[in-house]
């Protein structure tokens, strides 16, 4: 019964994580393409400002829903989530810039690739870094 009710916690956690995500994304492309095609911004510029953006949402969104969470976050945990932010938003933005400018792919196709690949960096980090902070 105890392996049944993790898995069952786990996918509920994904499930939700999904959720999360799901509104993150719409939020992200559509800032990146607000700005890129809509105001003529560099793609960099364009996709940094909707990665931010959607971090901020999905941060909270996620310390609210997704993760096991105390009340409040100390400075450590906040200082894990900035560095594992930094990391995620170079990670997608040099993703979508080699895939945009260096293969001439469409900018929302770089970008779907892109944040598929940093949606599993950021699930597997958090878990291990802010869920790990915040039970001890």
């Amino acid at each position: 019964v105890g392996s049944e009710m993790c898995i069952r916690d786990s996918l509920a956690q994904i499930m939700k994580f999904g959720v999360v995500g799901v509104i993150a994304t719409v939020i992200d492309f559509g800032i990146m393409n607000l700005l890129h095609y809509g105001l003529g911004l560099n793609i960099l510029i364009a996709n940094t400002s909707g990665f931010i953006v959607s971090l901020i949402f999905n941060y909270v969104a996620s310390m609210k829903y997704v993760f096991a969470h105390k009340e409040g976050m100390s400075r450590r945990e906040f200082i894990i989530f900035v560095v594992l932010s930094v990391i995620g938003l170079a990670l997608n933005d040099g993703i979508v810039l080699a895939l945009n400018a260096g293969l001439g792919l469409e900018a929302n196709i770089a970008k779907i690739c892109a944040t598929a690949l940093v949606m599993v960096y950021n699930f597997v980090t958090r878990k291990i870094f802010l869920e790990g902070e915040q039970t001890k």
